[in-house]
């Protein structure tokens, strides 16, 4: 019992005391006066120019264009994964046409296709929503697809029996067993996104987290360099971090994956 009394107190604990250990490490190797402070700005400079960016508005500003744009993204991918495996179980012959297409594109970083669809789309936020749903869409359709493959075919006799058509097969036994693998494949891609998002706003951008980072190394600020970089593992860690409440809400022990 008191075991499990210390167990809520140290997973709150812990990372703040790894959070502190890396400040004072920080501090420590500034204050040796060995790395210049242009190159390695001290934690409290860094502490202030965030501070500063917050009362300026500047900082929420871009958070917020970079978080919508990669909840747009995110949604198409899921709407587009999910339509897609949808079809590979409904016309599994689809699947022979469509290996080789998913093999290859997931293959292929969608950072490396930035020139081609600026050329094709400009600068503008449909080049951007096309990285992010590149980037989401792979790990999300085979979850999806692994969720759909992986029910238990005794249900399906059980289906038989009742007389269930296809569609109601689907929905009372092959996607309600998918649900985990569908959730824990959701989360999975919004790290993928986040990380996309941020690579596409620093080549075709005027806002956003990304195109904040290179603006400020273009400036030779460290400081806002570091301040972007933390901002963004913030943001990408508390939507994690609030997807991954939602499966436990949801799914609850089904959905353990070893990664909290």
């Amino acid at each position: 019992m008191t075991t499990d009394r210390k167990r809520p107190f140290l997973g709150i604990l812990a990372p703040l005391i790894g959070i502190l250990a890396l400040l004072l490490l920080w501090t420590l190797v500034c204050s040796l006066g060995k790395i210049s402070p242009y190159i390695l700005p001290p934690p409290r400079k860094v502490g202030q120019t965030f501070l500063k960016m917050a009362a300026s508005g500047e900082i929420t500003r871009d958070i917020l264009v970079s978080f919508s744009r990669v909840i747009r993204g995110f949604g198409i991918s899921f709407l587009l994964a999910f339509a897609l495996a949808v079809l590979r179980i409904g016309l599994p012959v689809s699947a022979c046409y469509t290996a080789a297409f998913v093999q290859f594109f997931r293959s292929v970083p969608p950072i490396s296709l930035i020139p081609l669809l600026i050329l094709w789309c400009g600068i503008g936020e449909t080049t951007k929503t096309v990285i992010i749903v590149l980037a989401a869409f792979f790990p999300m359709y085979l979850a999806i697809v692994k969720g759909f493959t992986s029910f238990d075919r005794k249900l399906l006799e059980l289906a038989r029996v009742f007389s269930y058509s296809r569609f109601r097969t689907f929905l009372r036994i092959i996607l309600p067993s998918a649900v985990p693998d569908i959730l824990l494949g959701m989360r999975t891609s919004l790290g993928y996104a986040w990380r996309a998002i941020i690579g596409a706003e620093m080549v075709a951008a005027s806002t956003g987290l990304g195109h904040m980072i290179l603006f400020a190394q273009q400036m030779s600020r460290t400081d806002k360099v570091i301040v972007g970089i933390l901002v963004i593992g913030i943001a990408g860690s508390l939507t994690d971090w609030l997807l991954g409440i939602l499966i436990r809400h949801l799914v609850g022990r089904w959905a353990e994956h070893g990664w909290d």
